[in-house]
């Protein structure tokens, strides 16, 4: 399978990337490094990492931003940056990646436990992120070729856990390779429409 992974080079992504390029042939996409660049929050850039990728069979994304503080601190525009990067990118990497994905592919977006279990400081990310669970739950009865959609939704990473400890009281970190076991079973699996939790 020829896969493109956006985020390739994160907390989430090498480890993903390492696993599916085994196997497949991967391009890695980030903001500033990897076989191809992209901001997500621009839909031209979307567009011209596609012509330069060409079809593939796979879509993975493992990127997106969104603003963590308190509720009384974010202002409108505080919002906008999950909408437009976290939110809007990925449902723009289906809306325009759609005409680049071969007959039978698959999307596997990115989520996070916040969408079911928000903690403090994360009211904008949890909006976003419960937005994407519901985007994908219809998208995927409408897309057409045999296409699939799914987003992996994971607790506190491991990796992860020195950086973001503090705001997970209580959350056991899920170990990497559960994590990755996500997004295999859902590019390489045959879900369609599902959010696919990953818990320690």
């Amino acid at each position: 399978m020829r896969i493109l992974i956006i985020g390739a080079n994160g907390t989430i992504g090498r480890k993903v990337t390492e696993e599916l390029s085994k196997k497949n042939e991967i391009i890695k996409v980030g903001k500033t490094s990897g076989d191809l660049q992209v901001d997500i929050a621009d839909s031209s850039s979307i567009k011209e990492m596609f012509e330069k990728s060409g079809k593939v069979d796979a879509i993975v994304c493992i990127a997106g931003e969104a603003k963590w503080d308190d509720f009384e601190n974010l202002a409108e525009e505080d919002f906008y940056i999950g909408i437009k990067s976290k939110l809007m990118g990925q449902v723009n990497l289906v809306r325009i990646g759609r005409d680049y994905l071969n007959q039978g592919g698959s999307f596997t977006l990115t989520t996070g436990i916040l969408a079911d279990h928000p903690v403090d400081k994360t009211t904008s990310a949890a909006m976003v992120n419960g937005g994407i669970h519901s985007f994908v739950k219809a998208v995927s009865l409408e897309l057409e070729d045999g296409i699939r959609i799914n987003a992996v939704s994971a607790d506190l990473v491991e990796d992860a856990k020195d950086k973001y400890e503090d705001y997970f009281p209580g959350h056991t970190p899920v170990p990497m390779n559960k994590v990755v076991d996500g997004y295999k079973k859902s590019v390489l699996g045959k879900l369609n429409g599902e959010i696919i939790r990953v818990l320690a």
